[in-house]
């Protein structure tokens, strides 16, 4: 497996790939802010946003690839732009596919985020997850994260149940 920060306009060749990543993720039973069904316009308007955000330097995309350089993984650091928050940044869409679930892609897209994130002087990472089935409680905890809270009914999961969100946060050396 190999990991790759992309750029913005790598993002457009990228596109099929992630749109099919984040079909899987959902449709398993990820809670990454989709409910089913999962329409077309939305994964490409997805992408869209997040290579908006990008371009104007708010945000990296890490890509995680099999051998043959499929898609398997990603993973997004949105970096905070205002003054008093350049310390921090925000862990978003930690994604796998379902049939490469528990090979340590995951935590692998997570030590690269966070190396990135230490080179941009980033010290204290954040994110939140579904306290539901879909969300990665266990995950965040076994990488070091520690939980800061929650708020009752946050989100649907996928299958459209509200559930509580779980905040986590890491500080980093």
């Amino acid at each position: 497996m190999t990991i790759q920060l992309i750029s913005a306009v790598e993002l457009t060749a990228e596109t099929g790939g992630l749109a099919a990543l984040l079909r899987d993720a959902v449709e398993h039973g990820a809670s990454i802010g989709f409910t089913l069904p999962l329409t077309e316009v939305e994964l490409a308007d997805y992408w869209r946003k997040v290579g908006a955000e990008m371009a104007a330097g708010h945000k990296i995309l890490l890509v995680a690839r099999d051998p043959e350089g499929c898609v398997v993984g990603s993973a997004q650091l949105a970096l905070e732009p205002r003054s008093n928050g350049r310390h921090r940044a925000e862990v978003q869409k930690v994604i796998v596919l379902a049939a490469h679930r528990a090979k340590g892609v995951g935590a692998a897209l997570m030590v690269r985020l966070e190396a990135e994130a230490r080179q941009r002087n980033r010290r204290l990472l954040f994110l939140d997850t579904s306290t539901g089935v879909g969300g990665a409680v266990k995950f965040y905890e076994r990488l070091g994260y520690r939980f800061a809270g929650g708020i009752p009914n946050y989100a649907a999961d996928p299958d459209g149940r509200l559930v509580a969100n779980a905040i986590f946060y890491k500080e980093l050396s």
